[in-house]
């Protein structure tokens, strides 16, 4: 079982981080933060499917087709761990190598998108001071940039694992013969 909870996370990372690699620098200065955003998390959402299959995987075939809530949960989380590890690795390996610019682009985006909303000067000045001090600490503190990075994604895996070990739990039911 260790075998697929390694090659599931894996694989679910991978997926998971597509859009930021090759998405994003494909197609990122064509589309909106919003739609952005949505593809981000849709490929996450796609790749932490693969805990379902992990589940199904181990309760069919390792364990005579029962499952607790708790040893599935356990199960997505594990899943989750690698696959949110494997996404913090390749955007860091990304952002520092690749895209070290991504903070200002970003930010530069949010801005002109504000003011082609029709916000008001002061609620421009003040999203971007704010963006711009966030930003800074992303750009300067390795730690800020994981926590910030595993905050993106865990909370995902988290929600796929308790709806996954939710449907696919499984106990047995006793039979009871009366005579």
């Amino acid at each position: 079982m260790k075998k697929t909870i390694w090659v599931c996370g894996v694989i679910a990372g991978v997926i998971s981080v597509s859009w930021g690699v090759v998405g994003e620098s494909l197609l990122g200065d064509h589309l909106s933060l919003n739609t952005r955003l949505i593809f981000g998390y849709a490929t996450m959402i796609l790749g932490f499917s693969l805990i379902f299959v992990a589940i199904k995987n181990y309760r069919d075939n390792y364990n005579n087709g029962q499952i607790s809530f708790g040893r599935a949960l356990r199960i997505g989380l594990l899943i989750t761990l690698i696959a949110s590890t494997v996404y913090v690795v390749i955007w860091m390996i990304d952002f520092s190598y690749f895209v070290p610019d991504y903070g200002e682009k970003y930010t530069a985006q949010a801005i002109a998108e504000l003011k082609a909303s029709g916000a008001s000067a002061t609620e421009i000045q003040k999203q971007g001071a704010e963006m711009a001090s966030t930003m800074a600490k992303y750009k300067s503190s390795a730690f800020f940039r994981v926590m910030f990075t595993y905050l993106e994604i865990v909370p995902v895996g988290i929600v796929i694992s308790l709806i996954a070990a939710l449907i696919l739990k499984n106990k047995s039911k006793s039979v009871v013969t009366t005579a």
